[in-house]
């Protein structure tokens, strides 16, 4: 790039930035999630056409969009990699990103929700709620994050915004209130058309140029044949607002009419508080409904002042907890949640939550307990493909990429030196499928091992295992498509010769029932008798997926010397985090207590502890009976009636449990639970069985014992 252009381009965004400087009320950090085709894309698409971002809106089916532009999300025409865009609608900056649907990029959905302030959640007006909405509907709920409803679709045959409406209450637990009702539902050719939506807090009807695919709005008066339905909507959204506001209530009281304004911040109060969820609808495909949407993003989710101070704990004393207001005055800190490996040097995406962070500065990481290097900052646009703008210093509020630190990962916490704070890092599931891999010769080793170096900082559900014996490589990571994906980046992107081998589930070990075990050490070594004696108790938990419990219950007068207890307690940590008995598989499910044990004056030292502790875990897993543990999925499937026999049979014959099947709209849905190892290459199945009318999404949903035959395979 030249250097006018450059300079043009960083006095652009400057303009942007130091608005955001003088005025945090007119940022909004927001999130687009939904389940996989409920339209994300195409609405964060409509976003920016509309806010005059792009001069022609492009589209998911032709590989054009402006957040999709991987070869990989182009040729399968679905989301894989977040993506962040900037632009203006009125007087608001909105920083968006655009998140996958599919459940085995669900980390990607993680790491955003973890450091926005509010999301739009979009449910197809066909299908409704599914699996993937469940799932990132419960993130939502777990970062505490505001949320808006989008019903998009509704344009299809079978869209259905009243039925959607439904579904959302009891299968979220949400709260959702309409702020706008269709007119029309279906395609153009049908008697009833979608074709514009009802306003109503100013109770309007708004329609949407085709001309200008949607860029116009035209305001009408409400059909005649729909002024008693919007009457009826506009007094249940009333009522519902009347809870949460003593003002309304008074004025309803007092029959006075209620300014538009009034309702507008009563929503917006209940929606930060996270009360209720303002609903409305349209089609992104055809530009319909997002004018509306965005003046919701920006009248109802929060910007960063709305929000709490974050809280994090002194690196120095963990004991003690820090708050961090949203303020340019406080010290600075930054959460890191994506990484992109690049030759040039890793960008990090941050997200600040308070201070100032110039280029060229020193950081700390308290997580690594190391000085980083801010050499570079970038505002982010889209992907990896093109940053936009190198910018001076970042401020409170802003998302964005740093490029120089070294030895941070997602999750972790970037902040002032002389002022640290560790933030909460991010969770992310835990792997479910595994395949091994091999480079075709030794020249190729070296390079796979630093590429799977490298996907592994950018992806935190991947994982890369070499087994020097034979000299494969074991990848793991969410799902086939997961692992799908990361085989054509090997190949394509990187060049490299390697050998895939059929994909294998990740099993677990669990225990069968209780045991009371002694393990000791008597051995000699040189002049010295060894001698140490450790009691365990090992119990089965309720949940068979749990982390392992490892508790000291050995107290009193005959207890053991500290010293000795916490090398018992180190070692029975190590061997819990360790393979079981089964093929080296995680342990899960079960809790080991230290209960007793005996020394003597001379010989019992932490060496002689840690080797009866070890006895004692072995012999514990043998008393206990080891059990295989095998992930299951929930399946959400919808098809046509004609089709439900067919794949029910096929469940059957997978070892799956049939849990529900309900009506939903012209579709079937059967939820389901079934063994990962039976559905691998289920999708291409269900579509055989339906000539491709059925639809399925998995989502893990626990474990359960193997089959004896499985267990017997592993030498059990």
């Amino acid at each position: 790039m030249d250097e006018p252009a450059a300079a043009a381009r960083l006095h652009s965004y400057h303009g942007n930035h130091s608005a955001m400087a003088r005025d945090l009320k007119s940022l909004r950090n927001i999130g687009i999630i939904a389940h996989i085709d409920a339209g994300k894309t195409t609405v964060t698409e409509r976003m920016l056409y509309v806010s005059g971002a792009k001069h022609k809106a492009g589209g998911v089916d032709e590989g054009t969009t402006e957040t999709d532009d991987d070869p990989e999300e182009q040729e399968r025409g679905i989301t894989i990699y977040s993506a962040c865009v900037t632009f203006r609608w009125n007087d608001v900056t909105i920083n968006l990103l655009d998140t996958p649907g599919h459940v085995d990029f669900t980390a990607e959905v993680e790491r955003c929700l973890r450091v926005l302030d509010g999301a739009v959640v979009v449910f197809s007006g066909r299908e409704g709620v599914e699996a993937q909405s469940e799932t990132v509907w419960r993130q939502a709920d777990k970062y505490d994050v505001p949320r808006i409803v989008f019903i998009n679709k509704l344009d299809r045959e079978g869209a259905d915004f009243y039925r959607v409406l439904d579904e959302i209450g009891p299968r979220l637990n949400a709260h959702p209130v309409p702020v706008q009702i269709p007119v029309g539902t279906g395609p153009a050719h049908t008697a009833d058309p979608f074709v514009g939506v009802i306003d109503l807090i100013e109770m309007k009807m708004i329609r949407f140029s085709e001309q200008t695919d949607g860029k116009d709005v035209i305001y009408e008066s409400i059909p005649e044949q729909m002024q008693d339905d919007a009457a009826v909507w506009r007094e249940a959204m009333l009522e519902t607002l009347y809870s949460v506001s003593n003002e309304m209530m008074e004025l309803a009281l007092e029959e006075k009419p209620i300014p538009a304004e009034l309702i507008r911040r009563t929503l917006r109060e209940a929606c930060l508080n996270r009360v209720l969820q303002p609903v409305l609808c349209g089609s992104a495909l055809h530009g319909m409904g997002i004018q509306p949407l965005l003046d919701a993003v920006a009248a109802y989710l929060p910007c960063p002042l709305d929000r709490p101070p974050v809280q994090g704990v002194d690196p120095r004393d963990r004991t003690k907890i820090i708050e961090r207001k949203p303020s340019n005055e406080e010290p600075f800190c930054a959460l890191v949640f994506k990484i992109i490996p690049a030759k040039t040097g890793d960008l990090y995406w941050i997200r600040v939550y308070s201070g100032i962070v110039k280029a060229n500065s020193r950081v700390l990481c308290p997580n690594r307990d190391k000085k980083e290097n801010i050499a570079q900052l970038w505002q982010i646009h889209a992907t990896k493909k093109e940053r936009q703008g190198q910018i001076p210093q970042l401020e409170c509020g802003d998302i964005a990429c740093a490029i120089g630190p070294r030895y941070a990962v997602t999750g972790d916490t970037l902040c002032d030196p002389k002022n640290p704070i560790e933030l909460p890092s991010i969770e992310f599931a835990q792997t479910v499928i595994s395949m091994a891999i091999e480079p075709e010769n030794a020249a190729e080793r070296k390079k796979l091992a630093e590429v799977l170096q490298m996907l592994e900082r950018q992806d935190p559900t991947f994982d890369a295992v070499e087994n020097p014996e034979s000299g494969q490589t074991l990848i793991s990571g969410m799902g086939e498509l997961h692992l799908d994906v990361i085989k054509h980046r090997l190949v394509r992107d990187f060049n490299l010769n390697v050998k895939f081998y059929k994909p294998r589930v990740n099993y677990r070990e669990t225990i069968a029932r209780e045991a009371r075990v002694i393990g000791q050490c008597n051995r000699q070594v040189g002049a010295t008798q060894l001698f140490a004696r450790v009691e365990l108790l090992f119990e089965p938990l309720d949940d068979p997926s749990a982390d392992v419990i490892v508790l000291d219950k050995f107290f009193g007068e005959d207890s053991l010397p500290n010293d000795l207890k916490d090398a018992v307690m180190e070692e029975l940590r190590s061997r819990a985090e360790g393979g079981g008995l089964i093929g080296s598989f995680p342990l899960s499910g079960f809790r080991v207590s230290l209960v007793g044990g005996e020394m003597r004056e001379i010989g019992s030292d932490a060496v002689a502890f840690r080797i009866a502790a070890n006895d004692a875990f072995d012999k514990g897993m043998q008393a206990a009976g080891p059990v295989l543990l095998e992930p299951v999925m929930r399946l959400d499937i919808v098809t046509p009636d004609e089709y439900v026999g067919d794949i029910v049979g096929d469940l059957q014959q997978r070892r799956a449990m049939i849990d529900a099947t309900e009506s939903r709209g012209i579709m079937t849905g059967i939820i389901a639970f079934a063994p990962l190892k039976e559905l691998f290459g289920y999708s291409s199945a269900i579509r055989s069985l339906s000539q491709g009318r059925a639809g399925c999404s998995m989502t893990p949903h626990g474990y359960q014992p193997a089959p004896e035959e499985d267990a017997a395979s592993f030498g059990m």
